[in-house]
């Protein structure tokens, strides 16, 4: 018979097995490139929470890449830069993707629609989860429902839920600090589905893709 303490051993080390088979490559994309940006708050907030479960981070900053206006996709390239060729390894490797989107006209900002478009095939088969905000009441729904059209045509079609920050500078101080806690509750459950569906589609390409 076996004793109490090897159950437990045995316990504990399926939940590490199981913690590990939940750990993700997700590449976080920051969507404004504006002075006094709000977005960058939430992109810093959200890093945080992936990291606090053990998810490896690819922090995606347009403001830092500078990337030209869309010219030529990646693969068209007969000589990418070193720094595309970077970017390149980060869709390609991530198993998940999070884009934080203001929203601007009822849409998503044009320097994370460009970044987006560099690349197709990399994106095919893993799931996004999008983060919109706003300094209105109503998160950036809008810029989010449109976002959702963009993933799906990339193959990387976006989980059920998203995760909207109303009146973004009411939420976060100057220096990025959470103030209104609520968001550290209702993110859990966003959180959760996300995972849910990059282990469900890990699973799945491990089977073999479609194309």
């Amino acid at each position: 018979m076996e004793s109490r303490g090897s159950s437990d051993n045995l316990s504990t080390t399926r939940n590490r097995t199981k913690a590990a088979e939940r750990m993700a490559r997700i590449a976080l994309i920051v969507g404004s490139v504006r002075e006094n940006r709000q977005g960058i708050k939430v992109a810093h907030w959200m890093e945080g929470k992936l990291k606090s479960r053990d998810h490896t981070v690819y922090f995606i900053d347009p403001l830092e890449l500078n990337l030209l206006l869309l010219n030529k996709m990646y693969k068209e390239m007969p000589n990418p830069t070193a720094q595309l060729i970077d970017l390149r390894n980060k869709i390609k490797n991530a198993e998940g993707y999070m884009p934080i989107t203001p929203e601007y006209n009822h849409n998503t900002s044009s320097a994370l629609k460009n970044t987006l478009d560099y690349f197709l095939e990399e994106y095919y088969f893993k799931p996004s989860a999008i983060v919109s905000y706003s300094p209105g009441f109503f998160g950036g729904i809008n810029a989010a429902q449109q976002l959702r059209l963009v993933f799906a045509e990339l193959g990387a079609p976006s989980i059920p839920s998203s995760f909207s920050i109303s009146r973004v500078s009411e939420v976060f101080d100057d220096n990025g600090k959470l103030v209104d806690e609520r968001y550290d509750k209702t993110v859990l459950h966003f959180l959760d589905e996300f995972e849910w569906y990059i282990e469900a589609l890990k699973n799945q390409r491990k089977n073999g893709t479609l194309y």
